[in-house]
């Protein structure tokens, strides 16, 4: 089957937002059809981005008269600075000064591509859970569209699209003709996207979901309990590949989540692993993973649950290969997949430095014993029922447990940054030093959950509106719920284990 694509851009639509000039200018350029993006900014000459370069539409500076003319002819800015034109997919967004002026605009051009779907389609018909993953830009929302338009129009479904910042369904109260008949429920945040999708499922009663890009663990847990309700969900997520998702302790749930268990002797030695090994908690969310690694080339795992499994334990994997060839049919081969490395946070980047010391707090800990014995190591995180792992590699260790005269001389690896010291090899001194590892964890998360109920609250009170925080155990859940008593709010916990977590109320 050949693949037959059609890429419309509105671009009407698009022209008569921009000031006279800049429309007349771009009406006669050879390349308008290549137009990325306008960039318009107070007291600098307007360009314009093409797929061939930038270039400037005249000498003459952005005038405060341009910046209103575009801003009075599209709709309302949102708290992202973001507004859109009716019934397309092209976004406006603001930089404003630090008194809320406007000062700067980027008129991007949106365009709905039909056809990208073929390469899939017999997997989305297949009524499965699937997630798709892939780096930005790489064309996930643009399959989403398509899915959204071929469950409603063709399968004639009832398909509810949750769309945060208008992504999917363009900006304006009307979606664009690309979703087809599918419905579109707007979220106001990106912080109510989960909210969202349960409204979705319980005041809506579709048969299929379509969200973009789930990248909290509220969220994580919202499309967990829309999978539990038989309706098909469609997804992206944060994530280049199923290992990177695995890796990820917030969202490693949509896999089935990854914890640690602690195997007796016999167990152990029937396996021909320690004593501590990662297994998979729970069934995945999603049943179907695809990886798109081009917007016609993409690899697919049918079978989540069995392909982590294989991870866990160490075992090759493969996926279906498919992309196009050169005459436009689909060839499709099992291979098999090469470990993916896994992307580090930027840690020039403040922001991205927080993110990842936060998805730290969560995830299970690797120890690398250095002089100490690996038993007494084993049996103080068993006894001690503390979430970490013993790991041979320093690559894979965040913690080494060494022992004094072993880092007196040198044997711990330079490239693990947090070592805890013993003064000899004998379980007290060794089950010391796990409760001195467990305390400084959970010490890290609560400050974490605690400003996370800071932050909360603080909306709470701006916005009048209910949140509900992140899961937590019973001990952690206590202090957010004192802390926000202090605070002269009301809360109560909501969810069964382990996805209990404590909502504030409205006032």
């Amino acid at each position: 089957m050949t693949v037959q694509e059609t890429v419309t851009a509105d671009l009407d639509r698009f022209l008569e937002v921009l000031p006279d000039r800049v429309r007349q200018w771009l009406e006669k350029h050879p390349d308008l059809d290549d137009l990325k993006e306008v960039v318009i900014d107070l007291g600098r000459p307007i360009g314009a981005r093409f797929v061939t370069g930038f270039e400037l539409v005249d000498d003459n500076p952005a005038l405060h008269a341009d910046i209103v003319f575009v801003t009075s002819r599209v709709g309302e800015f949102d708290r992202d600075n973001r507004a859109g034109i009716e019934a397309t997919l092209h976004r406006i967004s603001a930089i404003p000064n630090r008194h809320g002026e406007i000062i700067g605009l980027t008129c991007r051009v949106g365009r709905a591509v039909v056809g990208t779907l073929e390469i899939i389609r017999d997997v989305i018909e297949s009524g499965f859970n699937i997630l798709l993953l892939g780096r930005p830009g790489v064309g996930k929302t643009t399959k989403l569209r398509e899915v959204a338009r071929v469950l409603a129009d063709e399968f004639d479904k009832r398909v509810v699209v949750v769309d945060t910042n208008n992504e999917i369904g363009g900006g304006g109260d009307i979606p664009h003709p690309a979703i087809g008949r599918a419905r579109r429920m707007q979220v106001p945040d990106d912080r109510a996207q989960a909210q969202v999708m349960i409204e979705a499922v319980e005041n809506h009663m579709p048969e299929a979901v379509v969200v973009d890009e789930i990248g909290t663990e509220a969220e994580a847990a919202a499309a967990r309990t829309i999978a539990e309700r038989g309706v098909q969900l469609i997804a992206t997520a944060h994530g280049n590949s199923l290992e990177n998702l695995m890796a990820n302790p917030t969202l490693s749930d949509l896999v089935g989540g990854i914890q640690a268990v602690v195997l007796s002797d016999e167990e152990a030695k029937r396996r021909g692993t320690q004593k501590t090994v990662l297994e998979r908690q729970a069934p995945p969310t999603f049943d179907i993973i695809i990886e798109i690694n081009a917007i016609n080339r993409l690899a697919i795992h049918h079978d989540v649950a069995d392909t982590v499994d294989s991870i866990l334990v160490g075992e090759p994997i493969t996926a279906e290969l498919r992309e196009f060839d050169a005459e436009g049919e689909i060839v499709a081969v099992e291979a098999p997949v090469a470990p993916a490395e896994i992307a580090a946070a930027d840690e020039a980047d403040p922001l991205e430095a927080e993110l990842h010391r936060a998805e730290n707090r969560s995830r299970v800990l690797r120890l690398l014993p250095v002089g100490v014995s690996r038993e007494l190591l084993e049996r103080a995180l068993r006894e001690r029922r503390v979430p970490a792992t013993v790991t041979q590699s320093p690559d894979d260790a965040d913690v080494a447990v060494a022992l004094e005269r072993a880092a007196e001389l040198g044997r711990v690896p330079e490239e693990i940054e947090s070592t805890v010291m013993v003064r000899s090899n004998t379980y007290a001194q060794v089950e010391e030093a796990v409760e001195e590892i467990a305390a400084e964890r959970n010490t890290a998360r609560e400050e974490f959950a605690l400003r996370e109920a800071a932050e909360a609250a603080e909306r709470v009170l701006a916005e009048n509106v209910a949140v509900e925080l992140l899961p937590q155990n019973a001990y952690v859940r206590r202090l957010q719920r004192e802390y926000v008593a202090r605070r002269n709010l009301q809360s109560k916990t909501v969810g069964q284990e382990p996805r209990r977590r404590v909502r504030l109320l409205s006032p």
